[in-house]
């Protein structure tokens, strides 16, 4: 089988929706790809169970032959994007213990669609920049 976490957004995608594999088996090869790379300081929080639990559903959607154009396909989410009982600081101190009660219009619509959440981006505090150096997280390699 070919490494799934080296297929395209489009090459998951159809291979989920003919059953070549699950979307827990996609989403546990990509878990298992963020922790082999934490170095990389890519993540500043992980979500394995909320994703596990994600795939699951998406899986149950594409046996009936159902879900959207996003169904099973594992995604991560900049820390910049409000995500519902998921911790949310845009990548500042300030904000190091909001878990909003709410999800941004960005997310909202990737679930809608079908998406999966692997975990929260670093990004620059407060999205002010390109390079993700002044994250309060530290810089991504």
């Amino acid at each position: 089988m070919t490494d799934l976490t080296s297929l395209t957004l489009a090459q998951a995608r159809d291979a989920l929706r003919r059953l070549e594999f699950s979307a827990t088996e996609l989403v546990d090869a990509h878990l298992a790809a963020i922790a082999k790379s934490r170095a990389l300081n890519a993540f500043v929080l992980e979500t394995p169970e909320r994703a596990r639990a994600m795939a699951q559903q998406a899986q149950q959607r594409l046996a009936k032959g159902e879900g959207g154009p996003l169904e099973g396909l594992p995604l991560g989410v900049k820390d910049q994007f409000c995500t519902k009982d998921v911790r949310t600081t845009a990548c500042s101190r300030i904000l190091e213990n909001f878990v909003p009660t709410y999800e941004s219009t960005v997310t909202a619509n990737l679930w809608r669609d079908g998406a999966v959440l692997l975990g929260k981006l670093n990004n620059d505090v407060f999205a002010m920049g390109s390079s993700s150096e002044t994250s309060c997280f530290g810089a991504v390699v």
